[in-house]
């Protein structure tokens, strides 16, 4: 009734929004997924309207779409601080599984290869992945020593290791070092390669990260240790360092989680990580887009378990500092 009303008379609509409000509803039926032929039988016209009026269209989705965001933001804020984060969560992985089943997705395929990926990609992308970052870290301790060095040749080697791999991209490095190595001599194989590749690189980006926590410390601590007797060693190890982690280790688990991701790259000399794997796997049947979306939740899981580990760590140093 409404609809025929609207129709029959559309100046008088256009004056008082009813044109709007029909328009709303119909693209909100749109968006649930009902039909334009039953909602050109409950709206008789409104479907022939919209398609000989496509701008007017596009506009009305727009508003339907800010009317929903609206009601939703006036919904949320009703709710405690906690209960909002859970929803905007639930509601935000909800869109994002929408997004990727509008895909037209194998399930069935997906679970037959996702315990191979799990089983042999995930463990070797962690144990690049680990091993990476513990020998970046020694590096990055050493260079962020060798960098607050007053001795210029040290301080000299320091900065070129620096600027040097973090000026490289981390491709063209695990390329110069998988294949320019053997060039000279040396024959490395894919695996040791990725994790010298992963360690230079991300060692050199923790080098400043090291410094500048270092440097954080107030003098008069390396002045006091000084006083009670102890070496510059044990100073460091002792006294500033202990003080520094709370302040390093926030980016350097960013850097770790970085890492994670980046470990994919060394897929490209044949490393069977979970990218490698992915692609591979989805080449057998041209499913590449199931094994690309899973290969990222996957990502994303380990990233968010290591986000967890690191706000963990962050407290526990904290505390004590704080003592």
């Amino acid at each position: 009734m409404i609809g025929r009303l609207i129709l029959t008379y559309p100046d008088a609509a256009r004056r008082t929004g009813g044109l709007l409000i029909l328009a709303l509803v119909t693209a909100a039926l749109y968006a649930l997924g009902v039909s334009s032929t039953w909602i050109g039988g409950l709206l008789p016209g409104m479907t022939d309207w919209l398609a000989d009026n496509p701008s007017a269209g596009r506009f009305l989705s727009a508003a339907t779409i800010a009317l929903i965001a609206a009601l939703n933001w006036s919904l949320l804020s009703q709710l405690p601080r906690r209960q909002q984060i859970v929803a905007v969560w639930v509601e935000l992985f909800a869109l994002l599984m929408m997004f990727f089943y509008s895909f037209d997705l194998s399930f069935a395929f997906i679970a037959k290869k996702i315990g191979f990926l799990i089983t042999q990609g995930v463990f070797t992308t962690l144990y690049i992945s680990v091993i990476s970052i513990a020998i970046a870290t020694a590096i990055a301790l050493t260079g962020a020593i060798a960098k607050l060095s007053k001795n210029g040749v040290v301080y000299g080697l320091a900065t070129f290791y620096t600027s040097l791999f973090r000026g490289l991209p981390l491709l063209m490095q695990i390329y110069l070092i998988y294949l320019g190595l053997p060039q000279v001599g040396y024959v490395i194989s894919a695996v040791p390669a990725g994790i010298l590749a992963l360690s230079l690189c991300y060692g050199a980006y923790m080098t400043e990260i090291f410094r500048a926590g270092i440097e954080s410390i107030p003098r008069g601590q390396t002045e006091g240790a000084t006083a009670l007797g102890l070496n510059p060693g044990q100073t460091m190890l002792l006294v500033i360092l202990p003080q520094a982690l709370r302040v390093i280790i926030p980016p350097t688990g960013n850097q770790f989680i970085a890492m994670l991701k980046d470990s994919s790259l060394v897929s490209v000399v044949g490393v069977w990580e979970l990218m490698y794997l992915a692609r591979t796997q989805g080449q057998t049947e041209f499913r590449h887009i199931e094994m690309l979306i899973t290969a990222s939740m996957i990502y994303w899981i380990m990233s968010m378990v290591l986000e967890l580990l690191q706000s963990r760590i962050e407290k526990r140093f904290g505390r004590f500092n704080a003592r």
